[in-house]
């Protein structure tokens, strides 16, 4: 390895090291807690039918805005989503700590994915904190549309949906495995302890049914060769509120990934970092 790499390396393991960067990526969980704490309300207001925004990311991040001190808010939301997109980033570059040889790679392929992932909802953030976020219009379909005119394009959006899924099933697993534990280094212990687990386990099935839903969306655009089937997390929602008992199955996941938000409050304080 050469002086370079060398010093590359250590810049990223001191970074990885630092007490700052730990504090922001815990504040990025709070942030990740206050955007699923206002999905959560909006995913309940569809559900009765008076939303006045769409619930998903953009309309809580634009909910966010629209409050008094909001701005302010945003540019913490950027920050906290940044430094853990940085944080992943570099978990995946250097490796994750405690992980066996034979899950090393699974390991670094599922922290970089996470690194990208807050690294978009960072961009977002901050494009709503200087007043330049989408004003609407769905553009998920109309990703979707572009990307099935291209070449193999229909399998790609098939693939993407069937990924979604799965990301969607091994979140109920791990909501009901309790899984998410293996996150955390305490629970707070006693009651506090007790409520933190509860809150995971509701919080990580309800979002995983949510990213089912959406990503049977994307299977379904990519069978009928229709990018109008696709669609973000607002229409999710909307397939499922139109079920038999969609409204009280909406209102419960609602509450679920509120539940999920207050998790991410604990998870601030006691997740392994």
């Amino acid at each position: 390895m050469s002086s370079t790499s060398h010093r590359a390396e250590g810049a990223a393991r001191q970074a990885r090291n630092s007490s700052a960067v730990r504090f922001l990526a815990r504040a990025g969980f709070a942030a990740s807690g206050l955007v699923h704490l206002i999905l959560g309300w909006l995913a309940v207001q569809l559900a009765l039918g008076s939303s006045s925004g769409s619930a998903n990311q953009s309309g809580a991040l634009r909910q966010v805005q629209q409050a008094p001190g909001g701005d302010v808010v945003l540019w913490a939301v950027t920050v906290g989503f940044a430094a853990l997109a940085l944080w992943q980033l570099l978990e995946a570059l250097l490796g994750v700590p405690g992980v066996s040889d034979a899950k090393e790679v699974g390991a670094r392929v599922k922290a970089a994915a996470k690194g990208v992932l807050y690294g978009v909802l960072a961009v977002t953030a901050a494009r709503y904190a200087t007043g330049s976020g989408s004003g609407g219009g769905n553009q998920e379909e109309s990703y979707t549309a572009m990307v099935m005119q291209a070449p193999a394009g229909v399998w790609l959006v098939g693939a993407a949906g069937l990924v979604v899924v799965g990301v969607g099933v091994y979140h109920v697993v791990k909501g009901v495995r309790k899984k998410f534990l293996e996150d955390l280094r305490g629970t707070g212990g006693g009651a506090v302890g007790a409520a933190v687990v509860r809150l995971g386990q509701i919080g990580y099935v309800a979002k995983g049914v949510a990213l089912g839903v959406l990503g049977g969306l994307f299977v379904a655009a990519a069978v009928t060769h229709d990018a109008d089937q696709a669609g973000g997390l607002d229409e999710a929602l909307q397939t499922i509120r139109q079920q038999p008992f969609g409204t009280v199955l909406l209102i419960v996941i609602g509450i679920g990934i509120a539940a999920y938000g207050v998790y991410s409050f604990a998870r601030a304080r006691y997740a392994k970092l």
